[in-house]
């Protein structure tokens, strides 16, 4: 089973601004990233736009992304869903295109039994013979995935190989690197916050999937490559930058145009920066203060 590591931008969906997918904006974005790096191309997670997206567009955009990577590194497809059966479907269809493996979030909206969330993973997981990374988001789940339930979904499932860990949490990070590493040594756990890459690598660790790679991939791949060689000098001096992006996301909420607006200014890409309602095309004031703020941090 393939284990996945480094750094792995979630990768912003690519639109027309009449809302269609943009195949050829999603293959200039895809060889940026991969020129500056990364490790790997996340589709369809919470800054992708999956929970705004019809089963139908997720299709396609998990298409768009698979032919975008064109194989030069692998592609995950993010399928998680409240709705088991469209999940299974959407697992399966992941396989069918080629993706090399799929994200799967538990269930939002509600809370389920251990009895309930077992056997969405199993029927996921069962569907398909791709490696599954679970995605653990409680902020907008709801429910946290804690160590010891990643470790008996773990235990059920073989080709579970990892999590994203979008939980800002030094000590839950740590309990999973511990507790489910010890029954799955090649078990692959990502931060998913930005100022938590660095922290993820020192606790064992395998690396991050986070926004900020759209717009300012050295920094993470930077991190990442320097600490491998044990350049912990340039891995910190790097990390004081990055630990500053996140307060860029509270430019606006959900953060998915700020992210794409970012990424033309300091990539220079030709896309189109519209996401899909609910969220609202930037204003002017909006615009200046990403640019204004980029410029600060020095990503421009």
């Amino acid at each position: 089973m393939k284990k996945f590591c480094g750094c792995i931008p979630p990768v912003s969906s690519t639109f027309t601004p009449d809302g269609r997918v943009d195949r050829a904006a999603a293959k200039r974005l895809a060889d940026y990233l991969i020129e500056h790096g990364v490790h790997g191309l996340f589709y369809l997670g919470t800054g992708g736009e999956f929970s705004q997206m019809s089963k139908e567009e997720r299709k396609e955009m998990a298409e768009a992304g698979v032919e975008a990577a064109a194989h030069r590194v692998p592609v995950l497809i993010g399928v998680g869903s409240p709705n088991t059966r469209e999940a299974v479907e959407l697992a399966q269809h992941a396989e069918s295109i080629g993706a090399d493996g799929i994200v799967v979030i538990n269930p939002y909206y509600w809370k389920v039994s251990a009895p309930n969330l077992d056997a969405y993973y199993k029927a996921i997981c069962s569907a398909v013979k791709l490696p599954v990374l679970i995605y653990n988001f409680p902020d907008l789940t709801g429910q946290d995935m804690n160590a010891e339930v990643v470790k008996r979904l773990v235990l059920a499932n073989d080709n579970i190989v990892g999590i994203k860990e979008t939980i800002d949490n030094v000590g839950h990070i740590r309990a999973m690197i511990r507790t489910v590493k010890a029954v799955r040594p090649d078990f692959s756990v990502f931060a998913g916050y930005d100022d938590h890459l660095l922290n993820t690598l020192e606790l064992g660790g395998d690396g991050s999937i986070t926004a900020s790679m759209n717009f300012a991939p050295d920094l993470s791949v930077g991190i990442y490559e320097a600490f491998r060689k044990g350049d912990y000098q340039k891995a910190v001096e790097l990390d004081r930058k990055l630990v500053q992006l996140p307060a860029l996301y509270g430019l606006e909420v959900p953060f998915m145009s700020v992210i794409k607006y970012a990424t033309v200014l300091a990539a220079g890409i030709d896309m189109s920066t519209y996401s899909l309602p609910p969220v609202r095309a930037l204003s002017d004031e909006t615009k200046k203060a990403v640019e204004t703020f980029l410029k600060e941090q020095g990503v421009i």
